[in-house]
C-alpha cells in the first residue's frame, strides 16, 4: 500500500492522539501519589473521632491542631467516659467544648452532609464490628480514616468480599475511605518510596519496626496477639501461618508498584526468644521461659531473591534478643528504611509524645497522617484510597512556639 503525504500526516496526528491520551491516562494514575498537598476545602471540616484510647487520644489532639478541620464529636464505647470534655482525655492543657458521648447516631449527625470520621476504635479483636462502623459512616457520607482495618491498606488486593461493600457503600454516600497506620503504613509504603527517590539504583528495600513493648498501653494485643509472655508453644494470632502476609503484604505490594517491579511470591519468616529471666513492666510480670522476643519478615521475591522486606523485631524488654538489630539510638524503638543499592540510604525516624513515650509517639504519627488527609478525601472522587493514592499533607498553619503538655487523662 502506497503511503501518501495525507496518509502520512494523517498517521502522525493519530499518533499523536494516542500518545497524548497515553500521556494523559498516565498523569491521571500517578498525579497523586507521593506528591504534597496544600489544597483547602474552604470552611473547616467537621471531624468527629471514634474512640477514645491510644490513637483516640492522638486524632483529637490531630483534628484540634489542624486549621482546616474542626472537632464536632468525639465518641467513647465506655459510659464512664460519656460527659468528660475531649481536651481533658486528649491530655491538652485546655477544654475543647466537645463533650464524648456514648450516642453516635448524634455524633454522625453532628457532621452534616460533608464531614469526616477519624476512626480509631480498635480492630485487633473486633474486626467485623470496624468494619460496620466504617461502612455505616460512609452510608452516613462520612469521610472515613482508620488504622482498624489491615485489609484495606492494599484496597486494590483486599477480598472482593469485604472491599466491594465498602466501596458501594463510599459511592452510595460520596464519601472516601482511606486506611493506614504506621507499620503497617506510612513506614512502609510512603517513607520507603520517598526515600528510594534519592537513588540512583536499588538492589534491596528494607523497612525494620524495632520496638520494645514494655510500654507499649496495649496488654491484649501484647500477650495474646503477640504472644508476650505465652509459653513456647502457644501460637501468636498476629504471626500465625499467612497472618503477616494479610497484614503487611499489601505494604510489599505497594512498593513494588512504585518500583515497577512484578512480584514473584511473598514469604514470611519468623523466629522466636524465651526470657532467659523473669522481667516486670508497666504491663506486669513476664515469666522466665515464656516468649519475650519475636522476629519476623514479609519477603517481597523478586527474580527469586528477597527484594523487598518487612521486618519487625519485637521484644517485651531492652536486654532480651540482644543479638537482633537494636533502635540506633539505644532508646524504646524506632522505624527504620534501609535501601541498599547506590547509593546505599538509612533512614532512622524516633517519634515520642505523652511524656517522652515512643509507642504514644508512634501512636501520634498514625494519627496525623490520617488526620491531615481528610481535606484531600474530601475534595477526592468517593472510593477507596491507598498510601501511594494520598499525597502527604504538610502542616501548614502549625508552626508554634513550645507549649505545656500534659499527660492524657
Amino acid at each position: 500500500m502506497r503511503c501518501t503525504p495525507a496518509t502520512r500526516q494523517s498517521n502522525r496526528n493519530s499518533l499523536s492522539e494516542i500518545a497524548y491520551l497515553a500521556k494523559s491516562l498516565y498523569s491521571r494514575s500517578v498525579q497523586n501519589e507521593n506528591t504534597f498537598y496544600f489544597g483547602s476545602t474552604g470552611d473547616p471540616v467537621p471531624v468527629a473521632v471514634w474512640g477514645t484510647g491510644n490513637m483516640g487520644r492522638a486524632a483529637i489532639r490531630a483534628v484540634e491542631a489542624h486549621p482546616g478541620l474542626s472537632l464536632a464529636a468525639v465518641l467513647t464505647s465506655s459510659p464512664a467516659k460519656a460527659g468528660r470534655d475531649a481536651g481533658e482525655v486528649a491530655g491538652l492543657d485546655r477544654e475543647l467544648g466537645v463533650a464524648l458521648t456514648t450516642d453516635v447516631a448524634a455524633g454522625l449527625t453532628a457532621l452534616g452532609p460533608a464531614g469526616a470520621v477519624a476512626y480509631m476504635a480498635s480492630g485487633d479483636v473486633r474486626p467485623d464490628d470496624a468494619v460496620a462502623d466504617v461502612r455505616r459512616a460512609l452510608e452516613a457520607g462520612a469521610v472515613v480514616v482508620t488504622p482498624a482495618v489491615y485489609a484495606l491498606y492494599d484496597p486494590r488486593n483486599a477480598p472482593a468480599a469485604l472491599r466491594d461493600p465498602l466501596l458501594e457503600a463510599a459511592r452510595a454516600g460520596g464519601a472516601a475511605l482511606f486506611v493506614s497506620g504506621v507499620d503497617p503504613g506510612w513506614g512502609n509504603d510512603l517513607l520507603p518510596v520517598l526515600v528510594s527517590g534519592l537513588a540512583g539504583e536499588v538492589e534491596q528495600v528494607r523497612c525494620q519496626e524495632i520496638f520494645d513493648y514494655s510500654t507499649y498501653d496495649a496488654p491484649d494485643a501484647v500477650r495474646l496477639l503477640v504472644g508476650m509472655g505465652q509459653p513456647m508453644d502457644y501460637e501468636p494470632p498476629m504471626v500465625s501461618a499467612g497472618v503477616p502476609t494479610m497484614v503487611w503484604g499489601g505494604q510489599i505490594r505497594m512498593i513494588a508498584r512504585a518500583l515497577g517491579v512484578e512480584l514473584d511470591a511473598v514469604r514470611e519468616t519468623l523466629e522466636r526468644r524465651p526470657l532467659e529471666a523473669d522481667v516486670t513492666t508497666a504491663l506486669g510480670l513476664f515469666e522466665r521461659g515464656t516468649q519475650g522476643a519475636l522476629r519476623f519478615e514479609v519477603q517481597g521475591i523478586v527474580d527469586g531473591e528477597p527484594r523487598i522486606i518487612v521486618e519487625h523485631v519485637t521484644r517485651i524488654a531492652p536486654g532480651v534478643a540482644p543479638d537482633w538489630p537494636l533502635p540506633p539510638d539505644g532508646g524504646d524503638g524506632a522505624h527504620k528504611v534501609v535501601i541498599e543499592g547506590r547509593p546505599r540510604i538509612e533512614v532512622s525516624l524516633e517519634a515520642t509524645d505523652e511524656g517522652g513515650n515512643r509507642a504514644a509517639g508512634g501512636n501520634a504519627t498514625a494519627a496525623n497522617r490520617l488526620v491531615n488527609a481528610i481535606p484531600w478525601l474530601r475534595a477526592a472522587e468517593p472510593g477507596l484510597y491507598d498510601g501511594l493514592d494520598v499525597p502527604l499533607s504538610p502542616a501548614t498553619g502549625r508552626l508554634t512556639h513550645a507549649s505545656t503538655r500534659k499527660a492524657p487523662a
